[in-house]
């Protein structure tokens, strides 16, 4: 009440300037006036007396002089004035009908809590003193406030997420339905809202749910409450058995649980989905009357929220992930799948925990040709161990293959399965030794070959003296190269768990004997017994 008063004041006041200064433009403007017609006078005054009637016509014409932004300026603020006082009368329109609903719910309350008191009484007794029995509603200890606080009511809660089919279109669709009921199930207030933003989450849309729940009975002035469940995972979250993994379930949970303090009794209870059944048809009526309206909108387009940017975007350009149905913008799926690729990574659905990968044809929609040849290449190099990896010599094809796959291909073309025999390109077709990995040499064993060229090609010299001076390692089994980024010295390889150390980091004394201490350390723990 004290907050509806102050803000009436403000209101006034604000009223109250906005006239003082709409009349003092109006004083200035009638000032610069006067001045004006001075200054013509004074100007007039010296010109031939041929002009002083056309001097005296210019002068008894009334100046209108208009300032466009100080006109705008009190528009606005005669607009925004208005605004702000038909919030106010709703909300004290919306406070009525609340106030008027609490008292209704008390009331009921009261006669469920005194019709129980009745039946209670024995026959005998009642036919005595059962004509003098009353307790009306809002006298005394049994009055409306005693009854806000012992009766407890029941809340019915019920999240969907739904696929429909909207103009030819599939758009994933959101809604909650909330059902207060008396303890013998008699409805007290119902709650049907569309969810706009919340994606595919059944989680979130469940816990969004129960939160419209507990503000719907805060407003009604309820104390004790009993809310019932029919989702297990939900369940487990609310009653402090399961830990939430995902940040945004973690964050409404948190939610959840700051509004529970605000009762005096909150209890929760699992139930069957039979028994939120109304609650289900009240989430089942918000999503379809947001498709009827998205399917009446006519031209307009169909939007919808991406999660990641929390942009409004047509379903045209929404992504959905094959497997896990996560739908995402065009784009920031394709800032995922480039800085994925940039790692040299395969991507992976953006959801957090989310396995599935991504399908090259699939993201094609968003893709550069670019951008789609390098995920086919680094889905190629996921599916090729490491061990089985191999290149192409030739400097025009270095294509990726498996060697089993060079093998059986080069002993189907050739008849020969020995590796000292030439293998075949499955591209380009040109013959490599598969020991030495260049062009074939013929002529030659891969011995003489080595003898008779020491010196790496220059590609190889000039890799290694880039990871000679970058500091980079490389890893014995995979051969791949690995850089220190930051942390410590420590460096394991992704594919083969292998651990080592950065040598060249280790160029001063004491830096060697810590280095060699800590050997020395890890060789006698692994030989202990």
């Amino acid at each position: 009440m004290d907050f509806t008063q102050d803000l009436h004041c403000l209101l006034s006041e604000q009223r109250r300037k906005l006239a003082a200064a709409e009349a003092m433009e109006l004083d200035l403007d009638f000032a610069f006036r006067l001045q004006l017609k001075e200054a013509l006078a004074a100007s007039l005054a010296a010109q031939p007396s041929s002009s002083s009637s056309a001097a005296a016509a210019i002068i008894e014409q009334p100046v209108v002089v208009i300032h466009d932004d100080d006109v705008n300026a009190m528009t606005l603020q005669r607009e925004e004035l208005a605004r702000m006082e038909r919030e106010m009368k709703d909300r004290e329109q919306s406070e009525a009908e609340t106030l008027k609903m609490r008292e209704e719910l008390c009331r009921r309350i009261h006669d469920e809590k005194v019709a129980r008191e009745i039946s209670a009484i024995p026959e005998k007794d009642w036919q005595q003193w059962g004509d003098n029995f009353e307790k009306p509603f809002g006298e005394g200890s049994s009055s409306s406030s005693l009854s806000r606080e012992e009766g407890v009511v029941r809340v019915y809660f019920k999240g969907l997420v739904s696929e429909e089919n909207v103009r030819g279109r599939k758009v994933v669709l959101s809604g909650i339905g909330v059902a207060i009921c008396d303890l013998s199930d008699n409805l007290i207030f119902e709650v049907s809202k569309s969810l706009i933003g919340n994606g595919t989450s059944k989680v979130a849309a469940e816990i969004k749910a129960l939160i419209e729940a507990f503000n719907a009975a805060i407003a009604l002035d309820l104390k004790r409450v009993v809310y019932c469940c029919d989702y297990y995972p939900l369940f487990q979250f609310v009653s402090g058995k399961w830990p939430a993994k995902q940040r945004k379930i973690a964050i409404l949970v948190d939610q959840v649980n700051l509004l529970q303090r605000k009762f005096s009794y909150c209890n929760p209870r699992f139930v069957a989905r039979h028994d939120v059944k109304f609650a289900f048809k009240l989430a089942r009526d918000a999503i379809e009357s947001q498709s009827t309206r998205l399917a009446e909108s006519g031209s307009r387009s169909l939007n919808e929220t991406c999660v990641i940017c929390l942009e409004e975007t047509d379903v045209g350009q929404i992504f959905s992930v094959d497997g896990c149905q996560h739908r995402y913008c065009f784009s920031c799926m394709k800032q995922h799948v480039e800085v994925k690729l940039l790692h040299g990574m395969v991507p992976k659905c953006p959801h957090q925990g989310c396995k599935y990968e991504l399908l090259v044809d699939s993201c094609q929609k968003f893709l550069t040709q670019k951008l789609t040849e390098t995920m086919q290449q680094r889905k190629l190099e996921a599916s090729i161990p490491v061990a089985e990896k191999i290149y192409c010599p030739y400097p025009t094809c270095s294509a990726l293959m498996s060697k089993t796959e060079v093998l059986e291909y080069s002993k189907d073309i050739t008849g020969q399965s020995e590796q000292s025999e030439p293998k075949i390109c499955l591209k380009c077709r040109g013959l490599f030794c598969f020991n030495c990995k260049v062009p074939w040499h013929s002529g030659m064993t891969c011995n003489t070959y080595k003898r008779m060229n020491p010196i790496p090609p220059a590609e190889d010299l000039k890799l290694k003296f880039l990871a000679s001076r970058s500091l980079w390692q490389q890893c014995l089994k995979c051969n791949h190269m690995i850089e220190l980024a930051e942390g410590c010295y420590h460096m394991t390889c992704r594919y083969h768990n292998n651990i080592f150390f950065v040598l060249t980091y280790y160029n001063t004394p004491s830096s060697k004997i810590f280095f060699l201490s800590f050997l020395l350390a890890r060789v006698s723990i692994h030989n202990s017994p």
